[in-house]
Order: structure tokens, then sequence, then C-alpha cells
């Protein structure tokens, strides 16, 4: 069993999903939630926020494996950089407990939980309570998370049948 950590990362809520993986390619839920630092007095307490946030989770749950959505380039300069800079808190978080941090577009999320890499955040969060068999409403930087989490499931699990290492699943032209 491999228990996998999936980061959405934002300045104002940071998604934190976790999922166990069985050698037959099975996923358990383990725990999903937003860690909400938006009330912070400033930004830099927002990344303080996160990154304990965080390290308190991984204590807690301990995974063994992390994704996290790479950053994707904003129209406007200043959110994309408090973008980068939470998640370069929820990155140090993560390191910091020993754990390597494998990234994934936002497309190749959606195209690994709902089949379409265009797909929408309710088609997510509906695929994600489909395939983890959770019921109700789930939060939508929570199910991105959950999504980052069984994105990188199903990737380890393909590279590990096919033998190729990570770097060589996305090379580019």
């Amino acid at each position: 069993m491999i228990r996998i950590i999936g980061i959405d990362p934002g300045s104002l809520r940071t998604g934190i999903g976790i999922v166990d993986v069985d050698a037959a390619g099975k996923l358990s839920h383990v725990f999903h939630d937003a860690l909400v630092v938006a009330g912070e007095e400033n930004f830099p307490l927002r990344l303080k926020c996160i990154f304990e946030g965080l390290s308190d989770i991984i204590a807690t749950h301990r995974p063994v494996e992390c994704g996290i959505e790479r950053v994707f380039m904003a129209r406007n300069a200043d959110s994309a950089l408090k973008l980068g800079q939470a998640r370069g808190a929820a990155i140090c978080a993560v390191v910091n407990r020993g754990i390597a941090v494998h990234e994934y577009a936002a497309t190749e999320v959606k195209k690994a939980v709902v089949g379409s890499g265009r797909s929408d955040k309710t088609q997510v969060q509906h695929m994600i309570g489909v395939l983890l068999g959770l019921k109700g409403p789930i939060q939508a930087d929570a199910a991105d998370a959950l999504a980052v989490a069984v994105a990188h499931a199903h990737t380890r699990s393909s590279l590990e049948r096919v033998g190729i290492p990570r770097t060589a699943w996305r090379r580019r032209r």
C-alpha cells in the first residue's frame, strides 16, 4: 500500500487530498481538506500557515509520495507570483519531511481523472466522488488535490508496468 498526498496550491486556499493505492491499483480515500489562509493579516503569514498546516497533515497521515499541480501562466503577474510562492511553501513542507515531489499540469490531472484535459471543476469533483466512493459534495480545492493524488497513482502504476522513468513519460518535442 502506497499513501499519496495531492496538493492543489493556492494563495487563498490550498487543497489537500490523500489516497492509498494498493498493488492492484485500487484507490482508497484517506483524507481531504482545504487550508483556508485568506484571513491572515499579511501574505507572509499565509505562507507560514500553508507550510505549518501541510506539515501537520503530513505528520498525522504519513504519506510517502506527493503529487502537486504545476503553476499555470495567469494573466495577472502578481497573482502568478503569489501562486508560485504558495506552491513553494507547500513544496518546502513536503520536502522537509523527506518526500519526493512529482509535478503535474492541470490538463494531465483532468485527463487522468475525467478523460479530458479540458474538463471543468464540476466534472473533476463528480469523478473524484465516483472514483473514491465519496458521498455528497466535495469542496473544489480539496477535490482538485484528490485528483492530483489520483493522477499520480495512475502515472506511477503505468510507469511501473512499462518500466520507464518519469522523465521519459512527458517528453517534449
